[in-house]
């Protein structure tokens, strides 16, 4: 018998997506939680994203009558991330389906006022089952003062954590020639504005997630300890009994005695691992993960005999690297007019407009690590960079960040591309776009291409002739909000062996494990999703509320 410090029914590692829903089911059966967060901030990558669940045939879709159901989402499935290892075994998608409207109805009932994300198709909307409508969704905005004065200190909030509503968010890139973006930037600020003089601190995106979250294990009573990373799995005679966790800087041993669950993130701030594992060129200065996400518990669980599998994925995200350090995501920017993106070649190689994570694996796919955004004098004049929607700062200019040249051949001669093939590739992509019809790639042909389009640019929101000088030039990397891949699990989140044997006592979710999703995004919220409704599953299971 092992020398406890002290006993709890479930022992939660890490604080993001799943791991108050797991702590709350946990409570809801008279059980004992903890969660230890490493960190000093709580709310790990699920409170820096964008906060979007994907779910299909969630009730929200029924309360406004857009029909759904499991077999047509998981015909969705099917065809867009196939089988592609144990992860995405049909067991999985299947417990996936089922329990993913449930587990919604369930945090309806604790208060959590969900909306639906319109216009946000799904990724791969042109597939069987695929939804133009989307099967996304968010929570509504969220004052951290509610958390009250600790707690509203100790939730992990980006500088992207404005008051926003999503729609409105959606609008913002068109703020230079949409009255809808100019509408919903001045609701943003009157809303900032009557926030000030009220003394509320409303947040949206991923942070009002977790807020909620936050709010809803704490009225739980939920146990949730900061600065308690855990440093060992306590194993006996081949069960999870426990962790090692860190008190007063000596190991505190804490007793599971239903089970640990890992939901700690992956490893995108671990540049050993990211080398280990995933594709290169990489670098830890491409990510938007959470500063938590640096892989340990992967390892500790790989260590006790767990199997570990798409490593080499990577929620990917289109990424410029700007002279003040921040890392700008891209994603709204490159499905707009007057900007296509081409390898060393001067060629494209993908659907611009396409999933960002389908972008990224195409970047490793096509040798274009960094790959090249090539724009018109119009662009800038229409539309912002990586969400920031000022006039373009100079030090963009005087360092380098955006390269300017008077004609296409000495803009690609500048950045290293070879001239004739831009030039090529330019001409021939005019033509796609004055034909409003791209015949390489199809970019604009599904309902997702033109979710960042720009309605106003005919005959295609999404295709604009590259032809005004001057020409610029961004480069753009591989970026990501998290690792992809990590411990498998079974249906009920029970973490495996490679022989396909249960590691009874132990379960993951989140980016700590192989995804359900396996090497691809079908809508946004396809990370958050997921390690909800495992964290969920597993507590559940734990508590012997699920068939064995």
């Amino acid at each position: 018998m092992s020398n406890w410090n002290e006993s709890a029914d479930f022992v939660i590692v890490g604080s993001g997506g799943g791991s108050m829903v797991a702590a709350t089911a946990i409570k809801d059966a008279g059980k004992t939680p903890i969660i230890l967060e490493k960190t000093d901030k709580v709310g790990g990558s699920t409170a820096m994203s964008g906060g979007v669940f994907w779910i299909p045939n969630n009730p929200l879709l029924a309360r406004e009558g857009i029909a759904d159901d499991a077999e047509k989402a998981r015909t969705y499935l099917d065809a867009a991330v196939g089988d592609v290892g144990p992860s995405t075994s049909r067991e999985r998608k299947d417990m996936f389906l089922r329990q993913g409207p449930k587990m919604i109805e369930w945090l309806e009932g604790k208060g959590i006022p969900f909306v639906r994300y319109g216009g946000w198709s799904d990724y791969h909307d042109d597939l069987p089952g695929g939804m133009g409508e989307g099967r996304s969704f968010g929570v509504e905005l969220f004052d951290i003062n509610k958390l009250g004065p600790v707690w509203s200190k100790r939730l992990r909030v980006t500088e992207f954590a404005v008051p926003a509503k999503r729609a409105e968010a959606k609008h913002l890139p068109l703020i230079k020639t949409s009255m809808k973006a100019k509408i919903a930037a001045a609701k943003i600020g009157l809303r900032v504005v009557r926030n000030k003089l009220l003394g509320k601190k409303q947040v949206g995106t991923g942070a009002a997630i977790q807020g909620r979250m936050l709010k809803m294990a704490l009225d739980h009573g939920v146990d949730l300890r900061i600065n308690s990373g855990v440093t060992d799995l306590v194993e006996e005679n081949g069960r999870i009994t426990g962790v090692v966790t860190q008190k007063d800087g000596k190991p505190w041993r804490i007793e599971a005695r239903e089970g640990v669950l890992i939901n700690a993130g992956g490893f995108a701030h671990n540049a050993e691992m990211r080398k280990k594992y995933g594709p290169q060129p990489a670098s830890t200065a491409w990510t938007n993960a959470n500063p938590g996400d640096t892989g340990e518990m992967i390892e500790i669980a790989k260590a006790h005999g767990a199997a570990l599998d798409l490593t080499d994925q990577a929620v990917w995200i289109p990424t410029s690297l700007p002279p003040d350090g921040a890392r700008l995501m891209n994603v709204p920017d490159l499905p707009k007019p007057h900007v296509i993106v081409v390898n060393k070649d001067g060629k494209r190689f993908c659907d611009e407009a396409q999933s960002y994570m389908k972008n990224g694996q195409d970047y490793y796919k096509h040798n274009a690590v960094p790959a090249f955004a090539i724009m018109d004098a119009r662009y800038f004049k229409k539309y912002g960079w990586g969400f920031r929607l000022g006039p373009v700062p100079k030090s963009w200019y005087e360092s380098g960040f955006v390269k300017e040249a008077p004609t296409l051949r000495a803009l690609a001669e500048k950045i290293g591309v070879d001239p004739a093939g831009l030039e090529a590739t330019v001409e021939r992509f005019n033509g796609f776009a004055r034909a409003g019809k791209d015949t390489d790639f199809n970019r604009g042909a599904k309902a997702y291409d033109l979710v960042f389009g720009d309605p106003a640019n005919k005959p295609n929101p999404g295709l604009g002739t590259i032809e005004e000088a001057p020409f610029r030039a961004i480069e753009i990397w591989p970026g990501d909000v998290g690792t992809f891949g990590g411990i498998v699990t079974d249906e009920f989140g029970r973490a495996l062996r490679e022989d396909g044997s249960v590691i009874p006592g132990l379960y993951a979710t989140g980016n700590s494990t192989a995804s359900v999703m396996g090497k691809t995004y079908p809508g946004a919220g396809a990370s958050i999703a997921p390690s909800f409704v495992f964290g969920w599953v597993a507590a559940r299971h734990a508590l012997g509320q699920m068939p064995n």
